[in-house]
């Protein structure tokens, strides 16, 4: 009979494990799939002489952000590596193989930020090879700070403040980082040539524009719920609180953004950006506000940065993911409060010092790795292949072809 009980119970712990390890799985794809989201968001935005570029950096982007994160980035975030048997990686069902998958489609999402910052004239190679070194050595370093509990940070904030930075789903730990990294690199870059402020260039396919939005609201289901990383701890709360950032977002940004097109298809972005840290913690009602104050703050922020001669921000990546993300990790200090109907356990205090610590490591990171890299390889296409366009100057062929 104990025989029988021991026999069930590991039966029943291989099948749990087993779901766990779908349930990451689906996640990891889901996650993948928004960086398709984050190229047709780009190839919309820019002018038709820059779209081809603009899907070509976020593959290439991708496949070199997997290898540095797989040689040195997850070892620095979480002490672990791949360089052992394939029957030891595969125990499990592979979980921890599947994890670092999904973790990855994370750490790969910061130059799929950063790159639709840099837009029309970053050149292609320098910034590969950035993207790289922020991969492996910048993110990983915060990451394992927030979600590892590496160097002691977060248990002094605990004991200080009496709880931890709480970002369940990122929105610090990967948006504002990669929005911040983002506004480094677009300072030194300076502004596109024909550029003038207050006269922005026009989006050259808006339902381009529109399907990269759609793709990833539709993915950050997967980015938020599936952080629980276990089957047992899913929560249709996230679900729901994202649901309800999203529109919250999308609504404000109608408004204040007067019916323009690429304001409303922003504006569920920076709902979502928002909710990441605190959707496991709000009430609903407490999410369409986070989420409405991001849409409004994206807008806003986006209009004043097109009268600026310096900060030429293609696709509002720092007010979408680097303003938007610090508000959602503060926001998750306001809202997770039970006097606002939130679940509790998080300080304000906490979340405004992890906030700030995020932007530091993003902004000192990011001189480092553009500055280096800068002074090797130049970050700005020249003169001639930015009046081109990079479709031509870098890839050799355009984004479409009418001949018959």
């Amino acid at each position: 009979m104990e025989n029988e009980m021991n026999n069930i119970s590991d039966a029943i712990g291989v099948i749990a494990q087993s779901a766990d390890t779908v349930f990451i799985l689906l996640g990891a794809i889901m996650v993948l799939a928004m960086h398709a989201g984050f190229a047709f968001l780009e190839v919309g935005t820019v002018r038709h002489k820059n779209q081809v570029n603009a899907l070509v950096k976020i593959l290439t982007d991708f496949a070199f952000s997997a290898i540095a994160y797989f040689v040195i980035g997850y070892q620095i975030a979480y002490g672990s590596h791949f360089f052992v048997s394939a029957e030891t990686l595969g125990a499990d069902n592979g979980y921890q193989l599947v994890k670092f998958f999904f973790l990855l489609t994370f750490a790969a999402a910061i130059p799929a930020i950063v790159s639709g910052g840099i837009a029309e004239r970053g050149s292609f190679r320098p910034f590969l090879f950035a993207s790289a070194m922020i991969v492996a050595f910048v993110y990983p370093l915060f990451e394992g700070i927030i979600w590892n509990g590496n160097y002691g940070f977060q248990s002094w904030l605990e004991s200080q403040f009496g709880a931890q930075f709480h970002d369940f789903a990122g929105s610090v730990v990967v948006h504002a980082m990669g929005g911040w990294l983002a506004l480094v690199a677009i300072y030194l870059l300076g502004a596109r040539r024909g550029r003038k402020p207050g006269i922005a260039f026009a989006p050259s396919n808006i339902p381009f524009l529109a399907l990269g939005s759609w793709v990833l609201i539709v993915g950050w289901f997967g980015f938020n719920v599936m952080s629980a990383q276990t089957l047992d701890g899913i929560s249709g709360l996230v679900a729901v609180n994202s649901l309800m950032a999203m529109v919250g977002g999308t609504v404000i940004a109608l408004i204040v953004g007067k019916n323009d097109p690429g304001f409303i298809h922003n504006g569920p972005l920076a709902g979502l950006v928002a909710v990441c840290a605190g959707s496991d913690l709000m009430h609903p009602v407490g999410a369409f506000v986070v989420g409405g104050v991001a849409g409004g703050l994206f807008v806003w922020v986006y209009t004043k940065l097109q009268r600026s001669s310096k900060i030429d921000d293609v696709l509002g990546v720092w007010p979408l993911h680097g303003l938007c993300g610090v508000w959602g990790g503060i926001a998750a200090g306001i809202f997770g409060q039970q006097a606002l109907g939130g679940l509790g356990g998080v300080s304000i205090m906490s979340q405004v010092i992890g906030s700030v610590a995020g932007v530091i490591v993003a902004l000192v990171g990011g001189l480092i790795v553009y500055g280096i890299v800068n002074k090797v390889a130049s970050l700005r296409l020249s003169q001639e292949d930015e009046f081109i366009g990079a479709d031509l100057a870098i890839h050799k062929i355009g984004s479409t072809n009418s001949d018959k």
